[in-house]
């Protein structure tokens, strides 16, 4: 960031691992104490689901907790300072196998049949189907989702071989975060234009179950 012209004086490093919701409220609440205005949330985290089930501390699949639930539970708790700043926005970085995927709600965490990528579609699919979730009408707050491309990161081999630089990727997000980009709240975004979800993303009845599952997830952290 220093390299694209950031001034390193304005530049606070605060850190957290996510596969620990604790540690993801103890960053929420230092944010909230330092910065009553907050302008922009991304979530970008993203892990690739292991070959075999792996639950976290806090009893979650670990790409269902990194991918989806910190995020959920940022969104949640930052909500005051997003709020307070007017005209705030939340971009989640999804993905387009979210439209492959399917909500196991009887067991999430897919325990008893486990798929590295139905778990990390999964994933994916919560954090598309949450986004209108963290913009309630009223709280001055747009939220996007946005699939960023095939890119060559760790995760390329669930898409294929080849793949884009990163920095078009993160060119695709940064797009969405100028403020004189107008944009739809909830909808998802595909090479910059607003693209079809998978038909779960759009249920009301749906969004309300996972926004009540999830909650119960992040338990006590929240």
């Amino acid at each position: 960031m220093v390299e694209a012209g950031a001034r390193r004086d304005q530049l606070v490093e605060l850190t957290a691992d996510f596969t620990r919701l604790s540690e993801v409220a103890v960053l929420a609440g230092t944010v909230v104490k330092h910065y009553p205005a907050l302008d922009l949330l991304v979530n970008y985290a993203a892990v690739m689901a292991p070959e075999r089930c792996t639950l976290t501390d806090d009893g979650s699949e670990v790409s269902l907790q990194v991918n989806f639930l910190a995020g959920h539970l940022l969104a949640k708790l930052l909500r005051a300072p997003l709020s307070a700043a007017g005209n705030a926005r939340i971009v989640n970085v999804s993905s387009s196998l979210h439209r492959t995927a399917s909500m196991n709600w009887s067991d999430p965490h897919r325990v008893k049949k486990y798929s590295r990528v139905a778990a990390y579609a999964q994933s994916q699919l919560a954090l598309t189907m949450a986004t209108a979730e963290m913009a309630p009408a009223g709280s001055g707050i747009t939220a996007v989702s946005l699939n960023p491309g095939q890119c060559d990161t760790a995760l390329l081999s669930l898409y294929g071989r080849v793949g884009a630089p990163a920095a078009e990727g993160a060119a695709a997000v940064v797009r969405l975060c100028l403020p004189d980009v107008e944009l739809a709240n909830g909808a998802y975004y595909d090479g910059g234009s607003v693209a079809p979800t998978a038909q779960v993303v759009q249920e009301e009845r749906s969004q309300k179950r996972l926004a009540k599952l999830a909650d119960q997830l992040v338990g006590r952290a929240a």
